[in-house]
């Protein structure tokens, strides 16, 4: 029992002592629990937008308390034109359009957000059971008939492939230049390169060309492995607008990948702090899952972060088909966030300990 006592005092002693094994096992965990205490801390149905074609008599004769009890779930505009509601359930810009014909509602949504897609058919299809019954005992009235706007043989490996592939090329471009720096900083390598003939712009440009490699390359592997027929991904006729998408976030992460590597002393040190850069950025940038039902003021949060602006401008160009031009705020906002974050980046950068 005295050996059990003293190496289980030393063993606490020793894990209260290293900060690193601290951080990971309690505070990193903890920051998940916040984050997603955030997400989904509201227990009912989340504000969904639609767009209202036209007079359609089932959500207008509503009143009263219902009406209130709709207002609380459903954000309703109305619009004239069904193509110009359809384009914004496309682009994401609202969860549905809902247009009426003789006794048939028809809601169209977007497969793109699954959950925000059955929230939306799942409240309209309430409504209309609730007009039915008011009505009885005559006929049901109405009928609720849901279509998605995109081609229906398409697959969720269509929405989970840019995200996924945003997640992958951001944590390749922040750990590789982290890791690489501190670790030639450690061996002498950088000194040795800085009193050798190669000059500075060499050794940079190297490192930047190896990070676009590897990010093409990780975008050919994840876009063939998810066009195998046991996935089926299909690509929109934009899909190329990608390859300069995918460049200038890997610049971006590169920029967060070297200034971490700028203050951090071992390798150790650079994995934790490139991991909690990457990680809790890929949650709260929509890579994992929507962020439809999140609080606004963290979808606010969220666009600060490169990694959002990088995968909303994949989904946009992978899938959902929107022209090359409709991605060039994103582009414009990750170049910009690469210069602002590679010049500090630099004014900390030091060549050896």
């Amino acid at each position: 029992m005295t050996s059990l006592r003293s190496l289980s005092r030393a063993m606490t002693l020793g894990l209260m002592r290293d900060r690193t094994a601290l951080f990971f096992t309690i505070l990193f965990p903890l920051m998940f629990l916040i984050i997603f205490g955030l997400l989904f801390r509201s227990a009912g149905t989340s504000k969904s937008d639609i767009i209202e074609v036209g007079n359609v008599a089932v959500l207008d004769s509503i009143q009263g308390d219902a009406r209130a009890d709709i207002d609380g779930v459903l954000s309703i505009r109305h619009a004239d034109s069904l193509d110009d509601a359809l384009a914004k359930v496309r682009a994401g810009d609202v969860a549905a359009a809902v247009e009426q014909q003789g006794s048939t509602v028809i809601l169209h949504y977007s497969a793109a957000d699954s959950v925000t897609a059955a929230t939306v058919q799942a409240v309209m299809n309430q409504i209309v059971q609730g007009v039915n019954l008011a009505a009885s005992p005559t006929p049901p009235p109405y009928e609720l008939h849901s279509t998605q706007v995109e081609d229906e043989s398409l697959k969720p490996i269509q929405y989970l492939t840019p995200g996924l592939l945003g997640w992958a090329v951001a944590t390749g471009a922040t750990f590789g230049a982290a890791l690489t720096l501190v670790t030639w900083r450690a061996k002498k390598v950088l000194r040795r390169l800085r009193l050798s003939p190669a000059s500075t712009s060499s050794v940079v440009g190297a490192r930047i060309g190896v990070s676009i490699g590897v990010a093409l390359v990780q975008a050919v592997i994840f876009v063939g492995v998810a066009s195998l027929p046991v996935f089926g991904l299909r690509l929109s006729h934009s899909w190329w607008m990608a390859i300069p998408l995918l460049i200038a976030g890997t610049l971006a992460f590169l920029a967060i990948g070297l200034l971490a590597g700028s203050f951090t002393k071992t390798s150790e040190a650079a994995s934790a702090v490139a991991n909690l850069i990457v990680l809790p950025m890929a949650f709260l940038s929509g890579a994992f899952f929507p962020l439809q039902g999140a609080p606004p003021w963290l979808n606010a949060v969220s666009r600060v972060l490169p990694m959002r602006h990088l995968v909303d401008g994949l989904v946009d160009v992978m899938v959902r088909g929107q022209s090359p031009a409709s991605v060039l705020p994103e582009l414009g906002i990750l170049v910009g966030f690469t210069v602002v974050v590679g010049g500090i980046a630099v004014a900390l950068f030091r060549w050896d300990d």
